[in-house]
Protein backbone atom coordinates (compact mmCIF):
# COMPACT_ATOMS: atom_id res chain seq x y z
CA UNK A 1 0.00 0.00 0.00
CA UNK A 2 2.80 2.40 0.81
CA UNK A 3 4.51 1.74 -2.50
CA UNK A 4 1.25 2.43 -4.39
CA UNK A 5 0.66 5.66 -2.44
CA UNK A 6 4.20 6.91 -2.94
CA UNK A 7 4.02 6.08 -6.64
CA UNK A 8 0.81 8.10 -7.13
CA UNK A 9 2.31 11.02 -5.16
CA UNK A 10 5.42 10.92 -7.35
CA UNK A 11 3.31 11.08 -10.54
CA UNK A 12 1.26 13.89 -9.09
CA UNK A 13 4.42 15.91 -8.37
CA UNK A 14 5.70 15.35 -11.91
CA UNK A 15 2.35 16.47 -13.37
CA UNK A 16 2.23 19.60 -11.21
CA UNK A 17 5.81 20.52 -12.09
CA UNK A 18 5.11 20.00 -15.80
CA UNK A 19 2.10 22.26 -15.65
CA UNK A 20 4.03 24.92 -13.77
CA UNK A 21 6.88 24.71 -16.29
CA UNK A 22 4.41 25.10 -19.17
CA UNK A 23 2.81 28.12 -17.54
CA UNK A 24 6.26 29.61 -16.96
CA UNK A 25 7.19 29.21 -20.65
CA UNK A 26 3.91 30.84 -21.76
CA UNK A 27 4.42 33.70 -19.30
CA UNK A 28 7.97 34.28 -20.55
CA UNK A 29 6.76 34.27 -24.15
CA UNK A 30 3.92 36.66 -23.37
CA UNK A 31 6.30 39.03 -21.55
CA UNK A 32 8.70 38.95 -24.52
CA UNK A 33 5.98 39.71 -27.06
CA UNK A 34 4.48 42.58 -25.09
CA UNK A 35 7.60 44.28 -23.75
CA UNK A 36 10.11 43.62 -26.52
CA UNK A 37 8.33 43.35 -29.84
CA UNK A 38 5.23 45.31 -28.89
CA UNK A 39 3.24 43.24 -31.39
CA UNK A 40 0.89 40.30 -31.51
CA UNK A 41 2.05 36.72 -31.51
CA UNK A 42 2.01 34.78 -34.77
CA UNK A 43 2.52 31.12 -35.59
CA UNK A 44 5.61 31.89 -37.61
CA UNK A 45 7.21 33.57 -34.59
CA UNK A 46 7.55 30.39 -32.43
CA UNK A 47 4.25 31.03 -30.65
CA UNK A 48 2.37 28.46 -28.64
CA UNK A 49 -0.94 30.09 -29.66
CA UNK A 50 -2.28 32.41 -32.35
CA UNK A 51 -5.19 34.82 -32.61
CA UNK A 52 -8.52 33.23 -33.48
CA UNK A 53 -10.55 34.13 -36.53
CA UNK A 54 -12.92 36.17 -34.36
CA UNK A 55 -11.69 37.98 -31.27
CA UNK A 56 -12.37 40.96 -29.06
CA UNK A 57 -10.21 44.04 -28.45
CA UNK A 58 -10.43 45.76 -25.10
CA UNK A 59 -8.88 49.23 -25.31
CA UNK A 60 -8.94 51.75 -22.50
CA UNK A 61 -9.87 55.26 -23.65
CA UNK A 62 -7.33 58.00 -23.14
CA UNK A 63 -9.85 60.36 -21.58
CA UNK A 64 -11.15 57.86 -19.03
CA UNK A 65 -8.66 55.09 -18.19
CA UNK A 66 -11.23 53.27 -16.08
CA UNK A 67 -13.70 52.99 -18.94
CA UNK A 68 -13.07 50.40 -21.61
CA UNK A 69 -14.98 48.78 -24.43
CA UNK A 70 -14.69 45.53 -26.30
CA UNK A 71 -15.43 45.15 -30.00
CA UNK A 72 -15.62 41.93 -31.94
CA UNK A 73 -13.59 42.00 -35.17
CA UNK A 74 -13.15 39.31 -37.79
CA UNK A 75 -9.94 40.17 -39.66
CA UNK A 76 -9.56 38.81 -43.16
CA UNK A 77 -6.01 37.56 -42.64
CA UNK A 78 -3.24 37.20 -40.10
CA UNK A 79 -1.39 40.31 -41.36
CA UNK A 80 -4.40 42.47 -40.56
CA UNK A 81 -4.69 40.89 -37.11
CA UNK A 82 -1.08 41.91 -36.47
CA UNK A 83 -1.88 45.44 -37.62
CA UNK A 84 -4.86 45.74 -35.29
CA UNK A 85 -2.73 44.90 -32.26
CA UNK A 86 0.33 47.01 -33.12
CA UNK A 87 1.28 49.95 -30.91
CA UNK A 88 0.90 52.51 -33.72
CA UNK A 89 -2.57 51.30 -34.62
CA UNK A 90 -3.78 51.31 -31.02
CA UNK A 91 -2.26 54.77 -30.49
CA UNK A 92 -4.17 56.06 -33.51
CA UNK A 93 -7.39 54.52 -32.16
CA UNK A 94 -6.85 56.32 -28.83
CA UNK A 95 -6.32 59.60 -30.70
CA UNK A 96 -9.44 59.35 -32.86
CA UNK A 97 -11.53 58.10 -29.95
CA UNK A 98 -10.69 61.30 -28.11
CA UNK A 99 -11.51 63.38 -31.21
CA UNK A 100 -14.88 61.73 -31.73
CA UNK A 101 -15.82 61.87 -28.03
CA UNK A 102 -15.24 65.62 -28.16
CA UNK A 103 -17.48 65.87 -31.24
CA UNK A 104 -20.18 63.92 -29.39
CA UNK A 105 -19.90 66.30 -26.45
CA UNK A 106 -20.53 69.25 -28.79
CA UNK A 107 -23.48 67.58 -30.51
CA UNK A 108 -21.87 67.03 -33.92
CA UNK A 109 -21.93 63.25 -33.57
CA UNK A 110 -24.07 60.75 -31.68
CA UNK A 111 -24.14 56.95 -31.10
CA UNK A 112 -27.09 56.79 -33.51
CA UNK A 113 -25.22 58.56 -36.33
CA UNK A 114 -24.72 56.67 -39.57
CA UNK A 115 -21.07 57.50 -40.14
CA UNK A 116 -18.53 57.37 -42.96
CA UNK A 117 -14.77 57.83 -42.88
CA UNK A 118 -13.27 58.85 -46.23
CA UNK A 119 -9.79 57.89 -47.44
CA UNK A 120 -8.93 55.72 -44.44
CA UNK A 121 -6.26 53.19 -45.32
CA UNK A 122 -6.58 50.75 -42.40
CA UNK A 123 -9.67 51.97 -40.57
CA UNK A 124 -8.39 53.31 -37.25
CA UNK A 125 -11.02 56.04 -37.42
CA UNK A 126 -13.79 53.51 -38.07
CA UNK A 127 -12.64 51.32 -35.21
CA UNK A 128 -12.51 54.36 -32.92
CA UNK A 129 -16.10 55.25 -33.84
CA UNK A 130 -17.26 51.73 -33.04
CA UNK A 131 -15.28 51.75 -29.81
CA UNK A 132 -17.15 54.77 -28.45
CA UNK A 133 -20.52 53.34 -29.47
CA UNK A 134 -21.12 54.67 -33.00
CA UNK A 135 -21.75 51.19 -34.34
CA UNK A 136 -23.11 52.08 -37.80
CA UNK A 137 -19.74 53.16 -39.19
CA UNK A 138 -17.75 52.23 -42.29
CA UNK A 139 -14.65 53.48 -44.08
CA UNK A 140 -13.68 53.72 -47.75
CA UNK A 141 -10.34 53.60 -49.53
CA UNK A 142 -9.06 52.63 -52.98
CA UNK A 143 -8.13 49.25 -51.53
CA UNK A 144 -10.37 47.31 -49.16
CA UNK A 145 -9.16 46.41 -45.67
CA UNK A 146 -11.89 44.22 -44.20
CA UNK A 147 -13.91 44.36 -42.16
CA UNK A 148 -13.64 48.09 -41.45
CA UNK A 149 -12.81 49.52 -44.89
CA UNK A 150 -14.45 48.82 -48.25
CA UNK A 151 -13.08 49.55 -51.70
CA UNK A 152 -14.09 52.76 -53.46
CA UNK A 153 -12.99 54.39 -56.75
CA UNK A 154 -10.76 57.45 -56.47
CA UNK A 155 -12.74 60.58 -55.59
CA UNK A 156 -15.99 58.58 -55.60
CA UNK A 157 -18.18 57.42 -52.71
CA UNK A 158 -20.21 54.25 -53.47
CA UNK A 159 -23.32 55.29 -51.52
CA UNK A 160 -26.57 57.03 -52.39
CA UNK A 161 -27.37 60.68 -51.86
CA UNK A 162 -28.17 61.81 -48.31
CA UNK A 163 -26.99 58.55 -46.71
CA UNK A 164 -24.84 59.63 -43.76
CA UNK A 165 -25.35 61.75 -40.66
CA UNK A 166 -21.60 62.21 -40.17
CA UNK A 167 -18.66 62.14 -42.60
CA UNK A 168 -15.04 62.39 -41.51
CA UNK A 169 -11.91 62.91 -43.60
CA UNK A 170 -8.64 63.13 -41.70
CA UNK A 171 -4.84 63.09 -41.98
CA UNK A 172 -4.79 65.97 -44.48
CA UNK A 173 -6.22 63.73 -47.20
CA UNK A 174 -8.13 66.60 -48.76
CA UNK A 175 -4.94 68.70 -48.89
CA UNK A 176 -3.30 66.10 -51.12
CA UNK A 177 -6.31 65.11 -53.25
CA UNK A 178 -5.65 65.24 -56.99
CA UNK A 179 -9.11 66.75 -57.60
CA UNK A 180 -10.32 68.16 -54.26
CA UNK A 181 -13.57 69.48 -55.73
CA UNK A 182 -14.56 66.02 -56.98
CA UNK A 183 -13.95 64.49 -53.56
CA UNK A 184 -15.64 67.27 -51.59
CA UNK A 185 -18.65 67.20 -53.91
CA UNK A 186 -19.05 63.49 -53.25
CA UNK A 187 -18.88 64.11 -49.51
CA UNK A 188 -21.55 66.80 -49.71
CA UNK A 189 -23.70 64.58 -51.93
CA UNK A 190 -23.75 61.66 -49.49
CA UNK A 191 -24.26 63.56 -46.22
CA UNK A 192 -27.84 64.25 -45.13
CA UNK A 193 -29.19 67.82 -44.82
CA UNK A 194 -28.44 68.78 -41.24
CA UNK A 195 -25.61 66.25 -41.11
CA UNK A 196 -22.02 67.14 -40.28
CA UNK A 197 -18.75 67.01 -42.20
CA UNK A 198 -15.54 67.12 -40.18
CA UNK A 199 -12.21 67.57 -41.96
CA UNK A 200 -8.66 67.54 -40.63
CA UNK A 201 -6.41 69.66 -42.83
CA UNK A 202 -2.91 71.04 -42.60
CA UNK A 203 -3.18 74.39 -40.75
CA UNK A 204 -3.78 77.23 -43.19
CA UNK A 205 -1.55 80.29 -42.95
CA UNK A 206 -3.76 82.74 -44.82
CA UNK A 207 -7.44 83.53 -45.26
CA UNK A 208 -7.24 82.99 -49.03
CA UNK A 209 -6.37 79.33 -48.55
CA UNK A 210 -9.04 78.74 -45.90
CA UNK A 211 -11.74 80.39 -48.00
CA UNK A 212 -10.65 78.27 -50.96
CA UNK A 213 -11.25 75.25 -48.74
CA UNK A 214 -14.73 76.47 -47.75
CA UNK A 215 -15.60 77.09 -51.40
CA UNK A 216 -15.17 73.36 -52.06
CA UNK A 217 -18.17 72.62 -49.83
CA UNK A 218 -21.23 74.22 -51.33
CA UNK A 219 -24.44 73.67 -49.34
CA UNK A 220 -22.29 73.56 -46.18
CA UNK A 221 -22.10 76.16 -43.42
CA UNK A 222 -19.02 76.64 -41.28
CA UNK A 223 -19.83 75.70 -37.67
CA UNK A 224 -16.46 75.46 -35.97
CA UNK A 225 -12.81 75.92 -36.89
CA UNK A 226 -9.89 75.47 -34.52
CA UNK A 227 -6.38 74.05 -34.23
CA UNK A 228 -5.65 70.88 -32.26
CA UNK A 229 -2.58 68.80 -31.55
CA UNK A 230 -1.88 65.98 -33.96
CA UNK A 231 -1.37 62.30 -33.29
CA UNK A 232 2.36 62.67 -32.76
CA UNK A 233 4.63 65.70 -32.56
CA UNK A 234 7.08 63.87 -34.82
CA UNK A 235 4.49 63.12 -37.51
CA UNK A 236 3.89 65.05 -40.73
CA UNK A 237 0.97 66.84 -39.01
CA UNK A 238 2.03 67.79 -35.45
CA UNK A 239 -0.86 70.27 -35.50
CA UNK A 240 -4.22 69.89 -37.22
CA UNK A 241 -6.81 72.39 -38.34
CA UNK A 242 -10.16 70.80 -37.52
CA UNK A 243 -13.12 72.18 -39.47
CA UNK A 244 -16.75 71.32 -38.71
CA UNK A 245 -19.34 71.97 -41.44
CA UNK A 246 -23.10 71.38 -41.50
CA UNK A 247 -25.00 70.65 -44.70
CA UNK A 248 -27.85 73.06 -45.34
CA UNK A 249 -30.87 72.71 -47.60
CA UNK A 250 -29.85 75.68 -49.78
CA UNK A 251 -26.47 76.47 -51.26
CA UNK A 252 -24.37 78.41 -48.76
CA UNK A 253 -21.29 79.10 -50.89
CA UNK A 254 -22.56 81.54 -53.47
CA UNK A 255 -20.54 83.53 -55.96
CA UNK A 256 -22.54 86.74 -56.07
CA UNK A 257 -22.76 89.41 -58.71
CA UNK A 258 -24.50 92.71 -58.23
CA UNK A 259 -25.95 94.75 -61.07
CA UNK A 260 -25.10 98.39 -61.51
CA UNK A 261 -26.14 100.16 -64.71
CA UNK A 262 -25.11 97.79 -67.53
CA UNK A 263 -22.06 96.49 -65.72
CA UNK A 264 -21.95 93.32 -63.57
CA UNK A 265 -19.64 93.81 -60.62
CA UNK A 266 -18.13 90.95 -58.70
CA UNK A 267 -18.89 90.35 -55.07
CA UNK A 268 -15.42 91.03 -53.71
CA UNK A 269 -14.58 88.76 -50.75
CA UNK A 270 -12.47 90.27 -48.01
CA UNK A 271 -9.67 87.73 -48.35
CA UNK A 272 -9.04 88.84 -51.95
CA UNK A 273 -8.97 92.50 -50.99
CA UNK A 274 -6.41 91.67 -48.30
CA UNK A 275 -4.06 90.28 -50.94
CA UNK A 276 -4.55 93.27 -53.24
CA UNK A 277 -3.60 95.59 -50.37
CA UNK A 278 -0.34 93.68 -49.99
CA UNK A 279 0.54 94.06 -53.68
CA UNK A 280 3.41 96.20 -54.87
CA UNK A 281 2.33 99.84 -55.44
CA UNK A 282 1.45 100.94 -58.96
CA UNK A 283 4.01 103.16 -60.68
CA UNK A 284 2.14 106.45 -60.52
CA UNK A 285 4.60 108.50 -62.60
CA UNK A 286 4.97 107.66 -66.26
CA UNK A 287 8.41 106.10 -66.84
CA UNK A 288 10.58 107.71 -69.50
CA UNK A 289 12.10 104.32 -70.32
CA UNK A 290 9.44 101.68 -69.55
CA UNK A 291 11.60 98.78 -70.80
CA UNK A 292 14.14 99.62 -68.08
CA UNK A 293 11.42 100.20 -65.49
CA UNK A 294 10.08 96.70 -66.12
CA UNK A 295 13.42 95.10 -65.26
CA UNK A 296 13.49 97.02 -61.99
CA UNK A 297 9.83 96.56 -61.15
CA UNK A 298 9.80 92.80 -61.75
CA UNK A 299 11.98 92.40 -58.66
CA UNK A 300 9.27 94.08 -56.56
CA UNK A 301 6.30 92.08 -57.85
CA UNK A 302 4.45 90.19 -55.12
CA UNK A 303 3.06 87.11 -56.77
CA UNK A 304 -0.19 85.80 -55.36
CA UNK A 305 1.40 82.39 -54.88
CA UNK A 306 4.12 83.96 -52.72
CA UNK A 307 1.48 85.44 -50.41
CA UNK A 308 -1.16 82.68 -50.28
CA UNK A 309 -1.55 78.91 -50.36
CA UNK A 310 -3.44 77.62 -53.42
CA UNK A 311 -3.66 73.91 -52.49
CA UNK A 312 -7.46 73.84 -52.27
CA UNK A 313 -8.09 75.10 -55.79
CA UNK A 314 -9.64 72.57 -58.13
CA UNK A 315 -7.59 73.33 -61.27
CA UNK A 316 -4.63 75.53 -62.05
CA UNK A 317 -4.84 77.49 -65.30
CA UNK A 318 -2.52 79.90 -67.09
CA UNK A 319 -3.92 81.90 -70.02
CA UNK A 320 -1.49 83.83 -72.21
CA UNK A 321 -3.44 86.32 -74.32
CA UNK A 322 -1.17 87.49 -77.10
CA UNK A 323 1.31 84.69 -76.51
CA UNK A 324 3.43 84.97 -79.69
CA UNK A 325 6.05 82.17 -79.65
CA UNK A 326 6.36 79.55 -76.92
CA UNK A 327 9.64 81.08 -75.75
CA UNK A 328 8.29 84.62 -75.67
CA UNK A 329 6.64 84.34 -72.23
CA UNK A 330 5.30 80.82 -71.61
CA UNK A 331 8.66 79.05 -71.80
CA UNK A 332 10.95 81.89 -70.73
CA UNK A 333 8.89 83.36 -67.90
CA UNK A 334 5.87 81.37 -66.70
CA UNK A 335 7.42 77.90 -66.83
CA UNK A 336 10.70 79.01 -65.25
CA UNK A 337 9.94 81.93 -62.95
CA UNK A 338 6.32 81.98 -61.83
CA UNK A 339 6.05 80.30 -58.36
CA UNK A 340 3.63 77.42 -58.98
CA UNK A 341 3.78 75.65 -55.55
CA UNK A 342 4.50 72.37 -57.37
CA UNK A 343 1.11 72.49 -59.07
CA UNK A 344 0.61 71.43 -62.67
CA UNK A 345 -1.04 74.17 -64.72
CA UNK A 346 -3.20 73.81 -67.80
CA UNK A 347 -1.68 76.32 -70.24
CA UNK A 348 -3.65 78.10 -72.98
CA UNK A 349 -1.90 80.19 -75.63
CA UNK A 350 -4.10 82.67 -77.53
CA UNK A 351 -2.26 83.95 -80.58
CA UNK A 352 -3.75 85.32 -83.81
CA UNK A 353 -0.49 85.61 -85.75
CA UNK A 354 -0.30 82.49 -87.92
CA UNK A 355 3.50 82.77 -88.06
CA UNK A 356 3.65 81.19 -84.58
CA UNK A 357 1.00 78.49 -84.96
CA UNK A 358 3.14 75.75 -86.45
CA UNK A 359 5.59 75.91 -83.54
CA UNK A 360 2.88 74.94 -81.06
CA UNK A 361 1.56 72.16 -83.27
CA UNK A 362 4.94 70.55 -83.94
CA UNK A 363 6.65 70.81 -80.58
CA UNK A 364 3.62 69.71 -78.55
CA UNK A 365 4.72 71.47 -75.38
CA UNK A 366 1.53 70.55 -73.51
CA UNK A 367 0.03 73.89 -74.43
CA UNK A 368 -3.47 74.33 -75.85
CA UNK A 369 -3.26 76.79 -78.75
CA UNK A 370 -6.22 78.97 -79.69
CA UNK A 371 -5.22 80.33 -83.13
CA UNK A 372 -7.66 83.23 -83.00
CA UNK A 373 -7.86 86.80 -81.78
CA UNK A 374 -9.27 87.50 -78.32
CA UNK A 375 -12.13 89.93 -78.89
CA UNK A 376 -15.47 91.12 -77.48
CA UNK A 377 -17.65 89.01 -79.83
CA UNK A 378 -17.40 86.32 -82.47
CA UNK A 379 -16.64 87.98 -85.82
CA UNK A 380 -14.10 88.28 -88.60
CA UNK A 381 -11.30 90.78 -88.01
CA UNK A 382 -8.32 92.18 -89.83
CA UNK A 383 -5.00 91.35 -88.18
CA UNK A 384 -2.26 93.83 -88.99
CA UNK A 385 1.48 93.34 -88.44
CA UNK A 386 3.39 96.61 -88.30
CA UNK A 387 7.08 96.71 -89.15
CA UNK A 388 9.50 99.58 -88.90
CA UNK A 389 10.16 101.25 -92.27
CA UNK A 390 13.32 100.11 -94.02
CA UNK A 391 13.76 97.17 -91.62
CA UNK A 392 13.65 93.76 -93.23
CA UNK A 393 13.11 90.73 -91.07
CA UNK A 394 14.06 87.20 -92.08
CA UNK A 395 11.14 84.80 -92.29
CA UNK A 396 12.52 82.56 -89.53
CA UNK A 397 13.47 85.44 -87.22
CA UNK A 398 10.13 85.59 -85.42
CA UNK A 399 11.62 87.23 -82.33
CA UNK A 400 11.97 90.48 -84.32
CA UNK A 401 8.63 90.14 -86.04
CA UNK A 402 6.36 93.15 -85.57
CA UNK A 403 3.50 93.08 -83.06
CA UNK A 404 0.02 92.36 -84.37
CA UNK A 405 -3.07 94.51 -83.87
CA UNK A 406 -6.69 93.71 -84.63
CA UNK A 407 -9.42 95.92 -86.05
CA UNK A 408 -12.88 95.35 -87.51
CA UNK A 409 -12.76 94.02 -91.08
CA UNK A 410 -14.44 97.16 -92.50
CA UNK A 411 -11.50 99.27 -91.26
CA UNK A 412 -8.88 97.35 -93.18
CA UNK A 413 -7.48 100.43 -94.87
CA UNK A 414 -4.75 102.63 -93.48
CA UNK A 415 -1.68 104.55 -94.31
CA UNK A 416 1.48 105.40 -92.47
CA UNK A 417 5.11 104.98 -93.27
CA UNK A 418 5.49 101.46 -91.87
CA UNK A 419 5.44 98.26 -93.84
CA UNK A 420 2.15 96.47 -93.17
CA UNK A 421 1.01 92.85 -93.41
CA UNK A 422 -2.75 92.45 -93.15
CA UNK A 423 -4.67 89.17 -92.87
CA UNK A 424 -8.29 88.32 -92.19
CA UNK A 425 -8.66 86.25 -89.00
CA UNK A 426 -11.42 85.00 -86.73
CA UNK A 427 -12.06 86.83 -83.48
CA UNK A 428 -13.88 85.16 -80.58
CA UNK A 429 -15.69 86.38 -77.48
CA UNK A 430 -12.89 85.96 -74.97
CA UNK A 431 -15.05 86.64 -71.89
CA UNK A 432 -17.58 83.96 -72.83
CA UNK A 433 -14.79 81.49 -73.62
CA UNK A 434 -13.27 82.11 -70.19
CA UNK A 435 -16.62 81.53 -68.47
CA UNK A 436 -17.02 78.22 -70.29
CA UNK A 437 -13.44 77.07 -69.54
CA UNK A 438 -12.82 77.85 -65.85
CA UNK A 439 -14.87 78.14 -62.66
CA UNK A 440 -14.70 80.17 -59.47
CA UNK A 441 -12.97 77.25 -57.76
CA UNK A 442 -10.07 77.21 -60.25
CA UNK A 443 -6.88 79.21 -59.82
CA UNK A 444 -6.49 81.38 -62.92
CA UNK A 445 -3.41 83.39 -63.87
CA UNK A 446 -3.43 85.53 -67.00
CA UNK A 447 -0.89 87.48 -69.00
CA UNK A 448 -2.35 89.95 -71.49
CA UNK A 449 -0.39 91.74 -74.22
CA UNK A 450 -2.86 92.65 -76.98
CA UNK A 451 -1.53 95.92 -78.39
CA UNK A 452 -4.24 98.24 -77.09
CA UNK A 453 -7.17 95.82 -77.27
CA UNK A 454 -7.06 95.58 -73.47
CA UNK A 455 -9.27 98.70 -73.40
CA UNK A 456 -11.94 96.62 -75.13
CA UNK A 457 -11.36 93.26 -73.43
CA UNK A 458 -11.16 94.38 -69.79
CA UNK A 459 -14.52 96.25 -69.85
CA UNK A 460 -16.05 93.19 -71.51
CA UNK A 461 -14.74 91.00 -68.69
CA UNK A 462 -16.43 93.33 -66.20
CA UNK A 463 -19.65 93.46 -68.22
CA UNK A 464 -20.02 89.66 -68.31
CA UNK A 465 -18.72 89.01 -64.78
CA UNK A 466 -15.86 86.94 -66.20
CA UNK A 467 -13.41 89.16 -64.34
CA UNK A 468 -14.51 87.33 -61.15
CA UNK A 469 -12.84 84.17 -62.45
CA UNK A 470 -9.33 85.66 -62.65
CA UNK A 471 -7.06 85.61 -59.61
CA UNK A 472 -3.98 87.33 -61.00
CA UNK A 473 -3.23 89.32 -64.17
CA UNK A 474 0.04 90.49 -65.69
CA UNK A 475 -1.15 93.28 -67.96
CA UNK A 476 0.79 95.30 -70.50
CA UNK A 477 -1.17 98.50 -71.02
CA UNK A 478 -0.44 100.29 -74.30
CA UNK A 479 -0.39 104.08 -74.42
CA UNK A 480 1.33 106.84 -76.41
CA UNK A 481 4.63 106.22 -74.65
CA UNK A 482 7.95 107.87 -75.31
CA UNK A 483 9.69 106.30 -78.27
CA UNK A 484 12.93 104.42 -77.79
CA UNK A 485 14.28 105.55 -81.13
CA UNK A 486 13.45 109.21 -80.80
CA UNK A 487 13.93 110.92 -77.38
CA UNK A 488 11.25 113.50 -76.61
CA UNK A 489 8.75 112.07 -79.11
CA UNK A 490 5.67 110.04 -78.33
CA UNK A 491 4.41 107.15 -80.40
CA UNK A 492 1.30 107.89 -82.42
CA UNK A 493 0.48 104.18 -82.54
CA UNK A 494 -1.81 104.32 -79.46
CA UNK A 495 -4.39 106.89 -78.43
CA UNK A 496 -4.57 106.20 -74.71
CA UNK A 497 -2.53 108.06 -72.08
CA UNK A 498 -0.57 106.66 -69.17
CA UNK A 499 -3.21 108.09 -66.82
CA UNK A 500 -5.88 106.00 -68.55
CA UNK A 501 -3.73 102.93 -68.06
CA UNK A 502 -3.48 103.69 -64.34
CA UNK A 503 -7.28 103.96 -64.16
CA UNK A 504 -7.53 100.52 -65.75
CA UNK A 505 -5.14 99.00 -63.21
CA UNK A 506 -6.96 100.64 -60.31
CA UNK A 507 -10.37 99.39 -61.44
CA UNK A 508 -9.02 95.84 -61.51
CA UNK A 509 -7.53 96.04 -58.03
CA UNK A 510 -10.71 97.57 -56.64
CA UNK A 511 -12.53 94.50 -57.97
CA UNK A 512 -10.29 92.17 -56.02
CA UNK A 513 -8.08 91.19 -58.96
CA UNK A 514 -4.37 91.21 -58.25
CA UNK A 515 -2.99 92.96 -61.34
CA UNK A 516 0.64 93.77 -62.07
CA UNK A 517 2.06 96.31 -64.50
CA UNK A 518 3.85 94.59 -67.35
CA UNK A 519 5.91 95.92 -70.27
Amino acid sequence: MESTSSKSGFLRNILVRSLLFGLFIIAVRFTYVVTVTGESCTVGDFCFFSLPESFNFVITTSTNPEASSAISVKPSNGGVRDLYTSKDWIQAVHFYSSIFQDLIAHGFLSPESKSLTVETRTGQEVYALKQIGVEDSIGIFKKASGPLVIKAPQNRIPFDNNTFDFVFIGEGKLDNASRPLDLSSEIVRTVKPGGYVVAHIVPTKDTYSFNSFLELFNYCKLIKSHQIEGLDSKSSMPFIHEVVLRKEVENVVKFKKTSGNSVNKCFVPGHKLELVKKAEPLISTEPMKPWITLKRNIQNIKYLTSMADIRFKNRYVYVDVGARSYGSSIGSWFKKQYPKQNKTFDVYAIEADKAFHEEYRLKKKKVTLLPYAAWVRNESLMFEINRDPGKEVEEDDKAKRGMGRIQPAKNSGGGGGSKREVNEIQGFDFAEWLKSTVTERDFVVMKMDVEGTEFDLIPRLFETGAICLIDEIFLECHYNRWQRCCPGERSAKYEKSYGQCLDLFRSLRESGVLVHQWW
